[in-house]
């Protein structure tokens, strides 16, 4: 009887260690791949947020070298206030994913990219004399640094 009940036994802790062994691989594989998720979301969200960066700054190059009255430049404030539009919605998504350092990274394109469109939109100066690329590197090198992108030559 006492064999028997030892082997009850046995087979109980065996089966309870191998589901607590599986239920812990499954809680494992599944925090991954949800963390592969959040970073191919975060991956999108950063590329998409510079690349219209880019873009309101084109726009507004285009916008201040076309002639006052023109149809051009009528359509090129009006992509450049669409993309200001669009840009604003990302900034929001990236605030959710981002690190503090990336959003602070980002937080400082904000007032430089607002710079080159009011020079666009009033003609207070040449947008091309505003530039983007040190907020955009610092941007950059955050979004790398958030989703653990290592570069063997960084610049400085």
């Amino acid at each position: 009887m006492i064999s028997q009940i030892l082997t009850i036994l046995g087979v109980l802790i065996g089966a309870l260690t191998s589901y607590l062994s599986t239920a812990a691989a499954e809680r494992a594989r599944h925090r991954r791949a949800l963390a592969t998720r959040w970073d191919e979301r975060k991956l999108d969200t950063y590329i998409e947020y510079a690349t219209c960066v880019k873009e309101i700054a084109d726009l507004a190059k285009r916008a201040y070298q076309a002639p006052d009255g023109s149809d051009d430049r009528e359509q090129f404030l009006s992509a450049m206030n669409k993309a200001e539009q669009k840009r604003s919605a990302l900034f929001e998504a990236l605030i959710l994913l981002a690190s503090p350092a990336t959003t602070e990274a980002a937080t400082a394109v904000n007032p430089v990219v607002w710079r080159v469109l009011g020079a666009a939109r009033r003609r207070e100066s040449d947008p091309r004399e505003i530039s983007l690329v040190e907020e955009l590197n610092n941007y950059h090198r955050q979004a790398r640094l958030d989703l653990g992108i290592s570069i063997g030559h960084q610049a400085p």
